[in-house]
């Protein structure tokens, strides 16, 4: 090859090369930019979700789904309700909601005031009402925290209260 046509050869390859270069980056910068935006977390979407999530806890609790209350929380799942020790587990949490069940709760209305977190970890504040029957025998303040778990949020810690005043 000549000299001259190696050059050529050369300066268009280089170009060849440069042009690839410059367009694999601008697809990468044009991937990172669409993973960004379809992993952007929103708040308002989160609520939404744990309000739906709330949807099947009150479900489970009127259908006496014990095994359907453990598995809404996760594996290391803990419940600290006013008066009763800590409960931690899926298996005991089971068994203290067949306990709450066979005490007579007949369904649970759960009411979202606030959601704040994170993708990773959300607080949710709100009151819940206690039935039997058609009588309310409980209302409470509670705060759960929810933690993504196998792609669903999950209840991670919950604590309530009674709102009755201290005996």
């Amino acid at each position: 090859m000549k000299k001259e046509t190696r050059l050529i050869y050369h300066k268009t390859l280089l170009f060849v090369l440069s042009f690839l270069i410059v367009g694999l980056h601008g697809c990468s910068e044009k991937q990172q930019e669409e993973q960004h935006i379809k992993t952007e977390f929103n708040l308002e979407t989160a609520k939404a979700e744990i309000e739906e999530a709330n949807k099947s806890v009150m479900a489970f609790i009127a259908n006496g789904d014990s095994i359907g209350m453990a598995n809404a929380y996760t594996e290391d799942g803990k419940v600290m309700f006013a008066g009763a020790p800590p409960v931690v587990g899926r298996a005991n949490i089971q068994t203290t909601f067949s306990r709450i069940i066979n005490s007579g709760v007949t369904r649970i209305n759960l009411e979202t005031k606030e959601v704040f977190g994170t993708d990773e970890l959300l607080a949710e504040e709100g009151q819940v009402t206690v039935y039997v029957k058609d009588v309310a025998v409980a209302e409470e303040k509670y705060i759960i925290l929810w933690k993504k778990e196998d792609g669903q949020w999950k209840m991670f810690r919950d604590i309530a209260n009674s709102n009755s005043k201290a005996e």
